[in-house]
C-alpha cells in the first residue's frame, strides 16, 4: 500500500500550482476538459474556503516519504434525490497513477467525512467510461447503486455511475 498524507487545501502558491497541474488536458478528459486560468484560480479559492464554510473538505495528496504533491481529493455537500449527502472526487497526477495513491487518499477522506457524523452517505459519480475511477470506488468498498445522468460541469451532460459509501449507521 502506498503511504500518503492528505493536507487540508490552503490558499497558497503550492496548492494553486497543484490545481494548475490537475487542470492538464489528460487529467480533465472525464471532467469536461481543462478550465481557463481564471476558473482554476476560482476553484482553488473555493477549495481553500470550503472547510471554513462547514460544507466539506478539500485536500492535497502528498506521497510519503518523498513529500511530493500527487493530486487532490475531497468531499462536499450536495443534494441527491432530496437528501443531503457528501459527494467525493479525486485527481491523481499521471506520474502517480496506478500506485494505489487514490485508494489510500480515499480511505483517509472516508475517515475524515465519517468522523464528522454530519451526512450518512458519501457518493462518487465517475463517468461510466472511466474504468480507473470506477475501480477505485470498488476497492474502497462503495456500493454501485445505478447509472444516472449528471451534469459536470454545469451544462455538460454525462452518464455516470452512482456509487455510495455508508459513513455511519444512525
Amino acid at each position: 500500500m502506498t503511504n500518503v498524507r492528505i493536507e487540508p487545501w490552503q490558499d497558497t502558491d503550492w496548492f494553486l500550482d497543484l490545481q494548475r497541474r490537475i487542470n492538464a488536458p489528460e487529467m480533465m478528459t472525464h471532467l469536461g476538459g481543462p478550465e481557463t486560468d481564471e476558473q482554476v484560480i476560482a476553484r482553488h479559492k473555493r477549495y481553500a474556503g470550503i472547510a471554513e464554510k462547514g460544507t466539506g473538505r478539500m485536500f492535497g495528496v502528498v506521497v510519503l516519504p518523498e513529500g511530493e504533491a500527487a493530486g487532490g481529493i475531497g468531499y462536499w455537500e450536495t443534494e441527491l434525490q432530496g437528501e443531503q449527502v457528501y459527494e467525493t472526487g479525486w485527481s491523481v497526477l499521471p506520474q502517480y497513477q496506478g500506485r494505489g495513491i487514490a485508494v489510500a487518499a480515499g480511505e483517509a477522506v472516508i475517515a475524515s467525512a465519517a468522523a464528522e457524523r454530519k451526512h450518512r452517505y458519501l457518493h462518487a459519480f465517475p463517468k461510466v467510461t472511466n474504468p480507473a475511477s470506477n475501480a477505485i470506488c470498488r476497492k474502497l468498498g462503495f456500493e454501485l447503486l445505478e447509472e444516472m445522468d449528471f451534469e459536470y460541469p454545469k451544462g455538460h451532460p454525462i452518464r455516470c455511475n452512482n456509487w455510495r459509501f455508508e459513513l455511519f449507521r444512525p
